[in-house]
């Protein structure tokens, strides 16, 4: 099924907050397993964090920052499996970083989330003979 042939899906919302010291990906598992979400994305997030590791467009490893770094833009989708998130941060100056989400993100002060979810689906990620990576399919959720 194409996303072009798939109906509407009504969708619930959670907002969370991450502490001190907690690990972006972690924090994010945790709750999609604590609340049993199964086709979530980021629709929102405000924070600051002391570690970001990011692995920057086209290349196989990531790059950990260690600073003062805010939260501009978080973004992505998430699956009870995995996760594919993509993060804009700024420095001490005010310089932009930005790139794929690795585990090792850390927050300095909080992350505060909001999470939707669509009801009707189901996110998996299988092997794409186009891009070479693992990526997303949606299917309808079966109850």
């Amino acid at each position: 099924m194409t996303p072009t042939h798939l109906p509407l899906s009504p969708a619930r919302f959670l907002a969370l907050r991450l502490l001190p010291g907690e690990d972006l990906i972690a924090g994010l598992r945790a709750h999609m397993a604590q609340h049993g979400l199964q086709a979530a994305w980021i629709a929102g997030a405000v924070g600051s964090l002391t570690h970001a590791n990011l692995r920057y467009a086209a290349r196989p490893d990531g790059t950990l920052l260690e600073g003062a770094f805010e939260v501009i833009a978080l973004g992505g989708t998430l699956d009870p499996e995995c996760e594919h998130l993509h993060l804009s941060l700024s420095d001490e100056q005010g310089l932009m970083r930005g790139g794929h989400v690795l585990p090792g993100c850390r927050v300095r002060t909080t992350l505060e989330l909001v999470i939707g979810e669509l009801e009707a689906y189901r996110f998996t990620r299988a092997p794409c003979p186009h891009s070479g990576y693992e990526e997303l399919l949606i299917t309808p959720r079966t109850l």
